[in-house]
């Protein structure tokens, strides 16, 4: 979500599939991901560059490897939400299949809160934070699909909000808090291109390799209700990367 593909619903999740075998190398991979473990959920600090679920040529995905944490009668970990394969940071998954159904729930409900942070690069508004109200829609070029503006009116057209606030600017460089209101495929990267600031390293809104080697967009903080009802805030660390190239660019992440 936030920028990256809603997740799937609850009821789409308890279709029984074989569990992939995960190597001791690779579970001990996924585990080293891990920043909060109970009974109902797990939630990792997921790099950048896997995936969260397979298909299209992936080799490897976080779905896959959640296998490392399946139960003695097969059942393993459900995803709840997803993040661009670029994109870096907090991912909670449910444990069984009413804790899947109520964070489902949570996230289609827009009750949770979600806090991105991006490098961007390009013609930087004078104002240092805003709101992005831009209705988005689907449509695939080069038989990939991308998110673009659209008329509200128009067929398949999905109201987006993302909430912004410039952290820190230096020239024509700022790091970027994004918070979305809602949940597209692709929003915070449609919707800071479209305001004329791409994310560093975005092949797909931006320039590509030429600005980063990688999609320089990490989901930050993530507040949601647990399962047993209470609130819970989870964080992840900025990668080494992404905080080497905001000292490079002369910004004061503070972070």
């Amino acid at each position: 979500m936030g920028g990256e593909d809603p997740g799937p619903k609850g009821r789409r999740v308890t279709r029984n599939r074989p569990v992939p075998k995960v190597s001791a190398e690779d579970a001990a991979f996924v585990r080293g991901l891990v920043i909060h473990e109970d009974g109902k959920v797990i939630v990792f600090n997921k790099p950048s560059g896997l995936a969260v679920q397979g298909g299209g040529g992936v080799a490897q995905s976080l779905d896959d490897l959640l296998a490392a944490f399946a139960k003695s009668n097969g059942k393993r970990p459900r995803l709840v939400h997803r993040l661009d394969q670029g994109t870096s940071g907090v991912m909670i998954t449910a444990r069984t299949q009413p804790a899947a159904a109520f964070l489902s729930e949570e996230f289609a409900s827009r009750r949770t809160e979600k806090t991105y942070l991006a490098l961007v690069r390009g013609g930087l508004p004078a104002s240092d934070e805003g709101a992005l109200d831009a209705p988005l829609v689907k449509v695939a070029e080069a038989g990939r699909p991308r998110m673009i503006a659209a008329k509200p009116d128009r067929k398949g057209a999905q109201a987006a909000v993302t909430h912004w606030r410039i952290l820190s600017r230096a020239g024509d460089a700022a790091l970027v808090e994004a918070r979305p209101e809602t949940g597209r495929m692709h929003q915070i990267r449609a919707h800071l291109s479209i305001a004329g600031m791409p994310i560093l390293g975005d092949w797909l809104y931006g320039a590509g390799a030429q600005g980063a080697p990688r999609l320089m967009l990490h989901a930050a903080k993530l507040s949601v209700r647990h399962p047993d009802g209470m609130e819970m805030r989870f964080d992840a660390p900025l990668p080494e990367d992404f905080r080497q190239l905001a000292e490079k660019l002369g910004l004061q992440s503070g972070l």
